[in-house]
Order: structure tokens, then sequence, then C-alpha cells
């Protein structure tokens, strides 16, 4: 089971406790930040792509961020292209609605995107559809072994998610 695989991952940091299943979906953004009870922009969402070769790339983004082609094709040489459910499956070991970049299947490139960096914490999937851990930036980007920080993201940068992030501070 993917859960056990990203609870073992978290083991050798000693936050295996800290990984949390709920009675309730978490497979989609809008479902996690629901469960969780935070804005949807604060769930940390991994997105499968294909890389180079056989090998999937994996971007993990602020829940409110989409990727901006023109962006990703400027930083990684090659057309955003998706992975179908199968192939996510395949190259990380977790169903789509519970992909994250711990405990992985393969040892994938993982990047995370600048979209995350205004929160304290963001809450990504834990492997299964109704799992999530809550994790600062730096936390997120040692237990992943992040190769970078990228900015290939859309659509975050808005009045209304600074005006949530300064209410949930106050």
């Amino acid at each position: 089971m993917a859960i056990e695989s990203v609870r073992q991952h978290f083991k050798q940091f000693n936050r295996e406790q800290d990984v949390k299943e709920f009675d309730t979906s978490s497979a989609t953004v809008q479902e996690a930040a629901d469960t969780i009870g935070v804005i949807p922009a604060r769930i940390a969402k991994t997105l499968s792509f294909r890389g180079e070769g056989e090998r999937a790339i994996l971007v993990v983004a602020a829940g409110d961020a989409k990727i901006d082609n023109k962006k990703f094709r400027q930083r990684f040489g090659f057309k955003a292209r998706m992975l179908s459910p199968e192939e996510v499956l395949d190259q990380t070991g977790h169903a789509i609605g519970g992909v994250c970049p711990f405990g992985l299947k393969n040892d994938l490139d993982v990047y995370l995107d600048e979209s995350m960096k205004r929160f304290d914490t963001l809450f990504p999937a834990c492997g299964s559809s109704n799992s999530a851990i809550e994790l600062t930036c730096e936390e997120l980007s040692a237990y992943a072994s992040a190769k970078e920080w990228v900015d290939i993201c859309k659509g975050w940068e808005s009045e209304e998610i600074e005006a949530e992030k300064v209410k949930s501070h106050s």
C-alpha cells in the first residue's frame, strides 16, 4: 500500500506519526482543503509529467497554481505532457488522488514551484486519497529530495489569496 511506503519514508526523519489519515477524501485539492480545514492554495499538489526518456518528473505546486506551458518549456526544454493515471501509478507507486514526492517506487526528479513559498506550511498527500502531512517549504524540499525550486506556474498571485493568508495569521 502506497501510504505505507510514505510512512516508511518519513521514518528516517522521525515524522511517520505526523502522516494523517482522514475519514473523508482528500483526493482533490478542494476535498483536501475541506477535509483539513485550510484554503485550497495550501494544498501542495504533485503533478506528474513525461520527462526525458522513460522517466517522469514531478512538480509540486500550490493548490491554486496552474502549469504555465511557456514557462515549463523554457525551464525543461520540452512540452508539459501529463502522465496517464496508469503511468503515474507505474512511475510513482501512488494512485491519482494520493500522489506525492515521498516513498516513490522509482527515483524521480522532484521540482518545487515558487507558488508554495508564500505559506508557512502546506499539506501534500501521503500516498492515499485520504492522507496528508503538514510541512514547511524547507521540510518539503528536504523530505522530497527536491532538485530545485522553479517558477513554472501561473494563476496564483491574486489579492484574494493574500487576503486569506493575512486572515489565517490573525
